[in-house]
């Protein structure tokens, strides 16, 4: 194994020293008022995972998106940066307009589905991964990592959606995880859904059920394409 040392502006490949995991894990946003983020991201149905505080000058709340191994904080006297000016937060999903309705769903102002415009990239648009230029409806092709919605907490930090479905090389580590029963439970129910409109497309009851579950929550977490 290699690893890779930077000096003078240059990177060098250290034959046979160890990488250690470095895995990012929590993201701070600013906030103005914290019960009212708290509400808001509750709404969305992330798993709220923490709430301390120390008398009236120190408080933190710390979310997670569900199937996320990475986790939101937030509160009083955590950061110095003005409240809403964190953009730019990511949220892979495998479908993009089922992510979108469930934010409908639950009262969340989400933008109309978007895509790139090519080769073009200067625009007047709010920026994103392609640019600032926001055509309206998803990647004409369905490409994965192209088709983008957006929405904003009450401090206007900026989250988008991001529709993967199929993962570039090397971008996806060997294993399945979840962070906790309950994300399990939801990745079941999913499965659990999608097999149900499997079986009204093939007319009939599958005994094979468990091996069709388990290829849709593997290739979910994957980005890949899932079953049908």
């Amino acid at each position: 194994m290699s690893s890779t040392q930077v000096s003078s502006g240059t990177a060098t490949e250290i034959p046979g020293a160890q990488t250690i995991d470095m895995r990012l894990e929590v993201v701070v946003i600013p906030v103005s008022d914290v019960d009212r983020t708290k509400r808001f991201y509750g709404g969305l149905g992330w798993r709220l995972d923490a709430d301390f505080a120390a008398g009236d000058d120190f408080r933190v709340i710390q979310f997670t998106p569900p199937g996320s191994g990475c986790s939101v904080i937030f509160g009083r006297n955590v950061t110095a940066a003005a409240p809403g000016s964190t953009q730019g937060l990511y949220l892979i999903v495998s479908n993009i307009e089922a992510a979108r309705q469930e934010l409908l769903r639950r009262g969340v102002k989400v933008s109309a589905t978007f895509h790139g415009a090519g080769d073009d990239y200067t625009g007047t648009d709010e920026p994103y991964l392609f640019g600032s230029i926001r055509v309206s409806g998803p990647d004409p092709e369905h490409r994965s990592y192209r088709s983008f919605a957006s929405f904003s907490d009450p401090d206007g930090n900026g989250w988008l959606l991001q529709e993967v479905t199929e993962r570039l090389p090397g971008r996806v580590e060997a294993g399945t995880t979840f962070t906790s029963g309950a994300d399990l439970a939801a990745t079941l129910r999913r499965a659990a859904a999608a097999h149900g409109e499997h079986e009204k497309r093939t007319g009939g009851h599958d005994v094979n059920w468990p091996d069709w579950y388990a290829e849709y929550i593997v290739k979910e977490q994957a980005g890949k394409p899932l079953p049908q």
